[in-house]
C-alpha cells in the first residue's frame, strides 16, 4: 500500500487545487499566500510536545519542552523515567502530563507502542495505536498525523485555532463545534491537513489585520 505524505512542492499544488475549489481557503492563499508544512520530526520528543500542546498555549508548551531538554539533552523514554516528579514538575508539567508521558515511555520501552511501524500503516490504524495511550485522545492523534506523519487527509477534532478562524473567516456570530467543523471539513478531503495549515495560516496572520482575532 503506498502511503501518501505531503512536502512543500506538493503543499503549493494542494493550496492551489483547494483555492480552486473554495472561495473562502482561495481568500487565505490570495492573501496570506502558501502556510508552512509546519513539519515535525516522528518519534518519541515529538509525541511529548504535542501532549504539552494540549489545551496550553504554543508558547507554554514550547517553554515546557525546552526546560525538559534542558534536563535530558536528549528526549528518550528512558529518559523521562530517570526523572523524579519534583524534576519534571520543574518543567513545568502538570501532575497529568506527567502520567501521560510516563505511560508513553513505558508503552514504547515494553514495545507495546512501535513509532517506527507507522510509515506504512493507513490513518485509521495509526490513530486506534496511539489513543490506546492513556492521555492520546483524538487531537493529539489527529496533530502527530498532520505534522509528524504528513498525512494529507486529517482535520485536527477540537483544535479551537481552527473553529476561531473560521467564525473569523465567515464573520458568524457563532462558532462552530467540534462535530460542526468536522462535518464542514469534508469538503476539503482528500486534502484536510492543508485546509488545516490555511486555517491556521489565517488564524496566526489575521491576528494583526482587521479581522482582530
Amino acid at each position: 500500500m503506498m502511503i501518501e505524505i505531503l512536502n512543500e512542492q506538493k503543499l503549493v499544488a494542494a493550496c492551489q487545487d483547494l483555492a480552486g475549489r473554495d472561495k473562502d481557503l482561495a481568500f487565505i492563499f490570495r492573501t496570506f499566500g502558501t502556510p508552512p508544512l509546519w513539519a515535525r520530526e516522528q518519534g518519541f520528543p515529538t509525541l511529548v510536545h504535542i501532549i504539552l500542546e494540549q489545551q496550553v498555549s504554543v508558547a507554554s508548551a514550547k517553554s515546557a519542552f525546552d526546560k525538559l531538554k534542558e534536563k535530558l539533552e536528549e528526549i528518550t523514554p528512558e529518559g523521562i523515567l530517570s526523572l523524579s516528579d519534583a524534576e519534571i514538575k520543574q518543567a513545568y508539567f502538570s501532575r497529568q502530563k506527567t502520567l501521560y508521558v510516563r505511560g508513553l515511555a513505558e508503552a514504547i520501552l515494553s514495545g507495546k507502542l512501535d513509532l517506527k511501524s507507522f510509515d506504512n500503516l493507513p490513518d485509521g490504524e495509526i490513530k486506534q495505536v496511539l489513543k490506546k495511550i492513556k492521555g492520546i485522545g483524538d487531537w493529539t492523534a489527529d496533530i502527530y498525523l498532520l505534522m509528524a506523519c504528513l498525512r494529507p487527509d486529517v482535520m485536527p477534532k477540537g483544535d479551537l485555532a481552527l473553529h476561531v478562524a473560521w467564525q473569523k473567516l465567515k464573520n458568524s456570530e457563532q462558532r462552530p463545534n467540534s462535530e460542526k467543523f468536522l462535518q464542514i471539513a469534508e469538503k476539503w478531503k482528500p486534502l484536510r491537513s492543508v485546509a488545516a495549515r490555511l486555517l491556521w495560516h489565517f488564524y496566526l496572520n489575521a491576528k494583526n489585520s482587521r479581522f482582530q482575532i
